[in-house]
């Protein structure tokens, strides 16, 4: 299981109007901790490039692959690589931003692509990719129809699995008082104004 995960002081930027920044790192933290739960009983490895993330991430039994600076798809990329150099033969890659993340082992389809995009069909929320399919990240706008176009030219079976709680992330305000993530949240942000509207 692959994790990238951002220096959490610069996380959740778009949240700023509706969060404090300590509020801002305490979810980004919280979600991240929920992603990594979800990932058991695989063993997770977080990509990062930031020595408080690196740092939280040993203390929440993962591995550090330390990246700096070089950006989220070659971070990926490399992660991938380096997962199955140590002879995982797939891999998961999960945003750190989902707060209704669950079984994500049962993602796995062997010897192919599964593909599970945002709410928005948009982004790529979740991917597990057999780690010597060749398979390259592409996030960013349009991420999901970039990475499902790439998938399907490797010649392996290619599965687009739409679960309504893995396609919801939390990226601005609004995604903060969807119903089912509002119902999640922690106690501790349920005072703010924005998780009630």
């Amino acid at each position: 299981m692959l994790v990238p995960v951002k220096d959490f002081r610069q996380a959740k930027a778009r949240l700023a109007g509706v969060l404090s920044a300590d509020d801002r790192i305490r979810l980004a933290r919280w979600t991240a901790e929920l992603v990594v739960a979800a990932a058991a009983p695989l063993p997770v490895f977080i990509a990062c490039d930031d020595s408080a993330v690196a740092e939280w991430a040993e203390s929440v039994g993962a591995t550090v692959l330390w990246r700096p600076s070089v950006g989220l798809n070659a971070a990926v990329l490399d992660g991938i690589k380096a997962l199955g150099d140590a002879g995982i033969e797939h891999a998961i890659v999960a945003h750190s931003d989902l707060p209704l993340a669950s079984a994500l082992p049962t993602l796995v389809m062997t010897g192919g692509i599964v593909l599970v995009p945002d709410g928005r069909s948009d982004g790529t929320n979740v991917l597990a990719v057999p780690t010597r399919a060749g398979f390259e990240p592409a996030y960013g706008s349009q991420s999901f129809h970039r990475h499902l176009a790439h998938a399907l030219g490797l010649g392996v079976p290619v599965r687009v699995q739409r679960d309504p709680q893995l396609a919801l992330d939390i990226d601005t305000p609004a995604d903060l008082i969807h119903p089912l993530i509002a119902k999640a949240l922690p106690a501790w942000l349920r005072t703010n104004p924005a998780s009630h509207q």
